[in-house]
């Protein structure tokens, strides 16, 4: 295992069924003035909106409410966001959702008190807050993106149709506490649960493929992918086993929450494909990645043979017998595609809304990473984002 590097995470996880019960002790440590943020209004329909209101007004909270943060949280919301926070002189932000309530929520606390444009700022020039930001905690109600347990967020500006993450190094900007209850999820429809389920795989799959030493963090990306294969399997079944769904919960916090990058380059390439995807189409995110995986991996595949070897070998359990490396490559990734359609994920862009004539535009927003095995020129983008057509 190569390289320097620190590692904290400050974020207190509540997991389990009776994981709510441990707001009461949360809210203790805050000022009386919430701020209440959630999505399109499904946590009223089940129940988590009256539970959660219910232990916010027993502990004497003044609650503001933003509502209908959107699966992709766009640059207007979040000016109307920071209107709300300001006015209601906000000690908290609360996220009941999933990611990208989370992210919104993230992204709002370093914003309220900025002096500057946060657009420019954060996701512009990529610059850290120097500016008080606002605790954030996170009810959870949909796995994938891991955002309950680190600093990323991501905002689409709808006007330039950029979809673009900034994953903060100051650990302040991570949740102060998540809660984690696996029954919350259970509502979900089924699309939304196996793009959940797509999108941890790929958070691992982008750390993974980095990389060429012996590194412990890659044994514990194999281990945490095969934990997602099958239980994902089990899942796609019966959306209501709750071990299973329990398991997927507790992959995908893991899989983002910086533990398995330590050590790694990362590659981050399926992410900037699939965001800028999304930033044209307003595609489900996770759809996003799962429609340009294929492609880029294939494309790839040559210049990380080895790692891909291991993909297959140790992942996927594909024998040997006699295989050279790039045979065995090429049947992991026949295997993670196979597994792929069995969820019933998108396998093109087609499908999301995106068309030929949309490609170059989309590559034209795609932003270039170094930490993988091919760094892209804009004409390789562009023959990558064919291929998921």
């Amino acid at each position: 295992m190569l390289g320097n590097f620190m590692y904290c995470n400050p974020t207190k996880l509540y997991f389990g069924e009776d994981s709510l019960n441990y707001l009461n002790e949360e809210l203790q440590k805050y000022g009386n003035n919430v701020v209440l943020i959630y999505g399109g209004g499904s946590i009223k329909e089940n129940g988590i909106y009256d539970a959660v209101v219910g232990l916010l007004n027993r502990n004497g909270k003044n609650i503001a409410e933003i509502s209908g943060v959107m699966p992709n949280p766009t640059l207007a919301k979040l000016y109307e966001g920071i209107e709300i926070a300001k006015k209601h002189e906000a000690d908290l932000l609360l996220a009941v959702g999933g990611g990208s309530v989370c992210d919104y929520s993230k992204a709002l606390s370093v914003s309220v008190n900025c002096k500057e444009d946060p657009w420019e700022k954060y996701y512009l020039r990529f610059e850290e807050p120097d500016c008080e930001c606002i605790p954030v905690g996170c009810i959870l109600t949909m796995v994938g993106t891991g955002s309950e347990m680190n600093a990323g967020a991501v905002i689409t500006n709808e006007k330039t149709k950029q979809k673009i993450g900034h994953v903060f190094a100051d650990e302040k900007i991570m949740p102060r506490f998540s809660i984690l209850n696996p029954k919350y999820t259970m509502t979900l429809p089924h699309y939304q649960m196996v793009s959940g389920i797509y999108d941890i795989f790929n958070h691992i799959c982008e750390q993974y493929f980095s990389g060429d030493d012996d590194n412990t963090s890659d044994y514990i990306s194999e281990g945490l992918m095969k934990s997602l294969i099958h239980s994902s399997r089990i899942a796609n079944k019966n959306p209501q086993d709750y071990e299973a769904r329990s398991n997927i919960m507790w992959t995908a916090t893991w899989a983002l929450n910086t533990l398995v990058s330590k050590g790694k380059s990362t590659d981050w390439m399926v992410h900037m494909l699939g965001q800028s995807v999304g930033g044209h189409t307003n595609a489900t995110h996770g759809m996003t990645l799962a429609a340009v995986s294929l492609p880029y991996y294939r494309y790839i595949m040559e210049y990380g043979l080895e790692k891909f070897k291991c993909f297959a070998v140790n992942v996927w359990g594909i024998e040997a017998n006699g295989k050279d490396d790039r045979q065995l490559a090429e049947e992991g990734l026949k295997a993670m595609e196979n597994w792929m359609k069995e969820l019933g994920l998108v396998m093109s862009i087609t499908e999301l809304g995106a068309n030929e004539n949309m490609i170059e535009a989309i590559a034209d927003t795609t932003f270039t990473m170094n930490g993988g095995y091919k760094v892209l020129d804009h004409e390789e983008i562009v023959e990558i984002l064919k291929a998921s057509l």
